[in-house]
């Protein structure tokens, strides 16, 4: 199958939206004749993983729009590491003059049927419109939109994080359906992967016959191998990793296991830096906690596995979450999670591979995270069996190459309609 693969976002050094762009264009390219077309910026990363330009993948230099409006987004966001609607937004504009110069690049390719489908994998969120599928529509290629995530709604309890977070723009982000091209994109699509139940909520009805849900995330096999047998007694050792911001929850964390850390029955490893860092260090030092808690600071995403390798669990309290990849790793590691139900975290996990906290007040979150782990320190044998469940379904559905062989089955429906739409049974252990 010959696959024109979209990904304006897709970097191998880089984490987040780039990393799931380059990692499933990666695992459809081991599975199908593609070709990938990506931003300038991403090129030097791609030469340097080996890929040779103009036969494998092309750049598509679209500066001359993106570069001012990136500078203009990072003066009304309100500060580094927050505002992402904001960014978001700003991104879609520039988004419109990107694939203006991939048509115009491809055009002629598509025209003359010398792609069986046109894949848009990045960007991920279901705000940006595509004029690609119009127009591939009219060149009678088969387009495929996702996987979109995004959308899921601040929590009323948590408005003061949202406040925080200068998120002021997700006020009005219903707006974004009075965007140029917005419902064309849906109604061109031959098939829209959705990567969560939130998004695919924001699809029209009208649509929803094509949508297929199939979570964003997955884990590279060779980074994260199956791990090595865990000693469960003694001092639990747990690991928060994510950005320190004030949805993430890293201060609800601290305040939930303090007494715990303090009894040295448990020991924490926060990795991560943002605008909390200073005020979770403070914490650490007030409450005398520093025997039992390390503040890592940022850690290089190849440098991840060893610290999660050593965790028994992963306590990730964050109250809005779209994809929740780290969950995934850390199952992967046979690291047992502990997760808000709320959002991709709440999605990815069962009661067969970890713990759920439904997502209440500040107070009771935290309340309720201490008592679940309180009940892990006195019974630590009860992770013996989530930790190989957890192992054994992210192996089962969660990796990059059984991503790709799901997406085969999309090109299949839409591209020859000789199957059954597909239907991704994920929700078992």
């Amino acid at each position: 199958m010959r696959v024109l693969l979209i990904a304006e976002a897709a970097n191998p050094d880089w984490v987040s939206v780039p990393l799931i762009g380059w990692s499933l264009a990666r695992a459809i390219a081991g599975r199908t004749s593609s070709h990938l077309v990506t931003q300038i910026r991403n090129r030097e990363a791609i030469l340097r993983a080996g890929l040779v330009e103009g036969r494998e993948f092309t750049v598509i230099d679209s500066e001359r729009f993106a570069a001012p409006l990136h500078r203009f987004g990072d003066v009304i966001r309100g500060g580094q590491g927050v505002g992402w609607t904001t960014v978001t937004a700003i991104g879609a504009l520039s988004y419109y003059y990107f694939e203006w110069l991939v048509w115009k690049y491809f055009g002629n390719a598509i025209r003359r049927r010398e792609f069986d489908v046109v894949h848009r994998i990045t960007p991920l969120s279901p705000t940006t419109p595509s004029i690609l599928a119009r127009l591939c529509a009219q060149a009678s290629t088969p387009f495929i939109l996702g996987p979109l995530n995004g959308g899921v709604p601040w929590p009323v309890e948590f408005d003061s994080a949202r406040r925080k977070e200068r998120e002021w723009l997700s006020y009005v982000r219903a707006a974004y359906r009075f965007l140029p091209g917005h419902r064309s994109t849906l109604a061109k699509s031959s098939a829209i992967i959705v990567g969560s139940r939130s998004t695919l909520k924001e699809i029209p009805e009208r649509f929803r016959d094509k949508c297929i849900y199939l979570p964003e995330n997955a884990i590279d096999s060779a980074r994260f191998p199956p791990p090595t047998s865990k000693t469960w007694s003694g001092v639990l050792r747990a690991c928060f990793v994510g950005r320190l911001v004030h949805y993430k929850g890293p201060d609800m964390l601290l305040e939930a296991v303090a007494p715990l850390v303090r009894a040295a029955r448990l020991r924490l490893d926060i990795v991560g830096d943002g605008p909390l860092m200073a005020d979770l260090g403070a914490y650490v030092r007030e409450q005398d906690l520093q025997s039992g808690v390390t503040l890592h600071g940022w850690v290089a995403h190849e440098k991840l596995e060893p610290v999660m390798r050593e965790s028994h669990l992963l306590l990730f309290p964050s109250i809005r979450e779209f994809g929740g990849g780290v969950v995934l790793e850390a199952m992967a590691s046979g690291v047992v999670p502990v997760v808000v139900d709320y959002g991709g975290p709440g999605e990815l996990v069962t009661e067969a591979v970890g713990f759920k906290i439904p997502l209440g007040r500040r107070q009771f979150i935290i309340d309720r995270l201490r008592n679940i782990v309180t009940a892990i320190c006195n019974e630590p044998d009860q992770l013996r069996a989530k930790s190989e469940a957890a192992c054994a379904r992210v192996r089962n559905h969660f990796t990059w190459d059984i991503k790709a062989r799901h997406i085969i089955e999309v090109y299949d429906w839409v591209g020859l309609r000789r199957a059954n739409k597909p239907d991704f049974l994920i929700q078992s252990p």
